[in-house]
């Protein structure tokens, strides 16, 4: 759920990235955190567990404005994708407000993207979720490791990961290939949903393709803009082209 903050005049949103262990999810967020501007983006918190790190870190579009006078914060996190840290991504998944899911696309991990999606809506339901609640989550899907030799059919991945046809990219994380890309989308999707409107054409997002709670307030997306002060909402075009930051301490797992 959306988290707007009346005394800091922020709008909050959360972004997990969840797949299985070792599939990339934790190169995405370090490449992101090292391409967007320092002034802009939060400091990069890592949770170490025994193989794999939760991540996160939080940046402000650079595009996108104000929203009804409201500044907007993105949080993003990762997820530790072995099978016995389901506790710890049922914490995560706590007030999401967008899914980016990452999968393997090495052959012998074709299993492995099958149950982290199942465990992903096991822990959707644990939240009280609808199956219907949960599909209205945005959510993007990204193939990872298409530099692989024998790397699975895309088609073959998306029937099986992403049958309804979610926005959906092909990535080599370790060479930054479809990570920001993933990004936009994600933002974007979000975004659209506190619109209320078709996510339109990216243009704020752009910077991120170059090198280089007190007084807080719980509210679902579509919600989030009628419990802003007095403003017009924004349109969905200025909305969609969003994604860049500054440092604020993590809101807790």
């Amino acid at each position: 759920m959306a988290l707007i903050n009346h005394r800091t005049r922020e709008i909050n949103f959360k972004i997990v990235y969840y797949g299985p262990g070792r599939g990339g999810k934790t190169t995405n967020l370090e490449l992101l955190h090292d391409r967007l501007p320092p002034g802009r983006r939060g400091r990069l918190i890592s949770i170490a567990t025994d193989h794999e790190r939760t991540l996160f870190f939080d940046f402000l579009p650079v595009d996108i404005g104000e929203v009804s006078g409201f500044t907007t914060r993105f949080h993003l996190y990762t997820v530790p994708g072995q099978v016995y840290y389901r506790l710890s991504r049922r914490a995560v998944l706590q007030g999401v407000d967008g899914l980016a899911f990452v999968a393997d696309s090495h052959p012998a991990r074709e299993q492995a993207n099958l149950e982290s999606l199942a465990d992903l809506e096991e822990h959707l339901a644990a939240q009280g979720l609808t199956p219907e609640q949960a599909l209205r989550i945005p959510r993007v899907v990204q193939y990872n490791k298409r530099d692989l030799f024998g790397a699975l059919a895309i088609e073959r991945m998306r029937a099986a990961l992403n049958p309804l046809g979610a926005p959906e990219f092909e990535a080599v994380a370790t060479q930054g290939r479809g990570v920001t890309e993933t990004l936009k989308a994600a933002c974007k999707a979000v975004l659209a949903r506190l619109v209320g409107a078709p996510a339109a054409a990216a243009s704020g997002v752009e910077e991120l393709a170059g090198d280089g709670v007190d007084g807080a307030t719980a509210v679902d997306a579509p919600r989030a803009a009628a419990d802003l002060d007095a403003g017009a909402r924004p349109d969905s075009a200025a909305a969609a082209g969003a994604c860049g930051l500054a440092p604020t301490p993590p809101s807790g797992l």
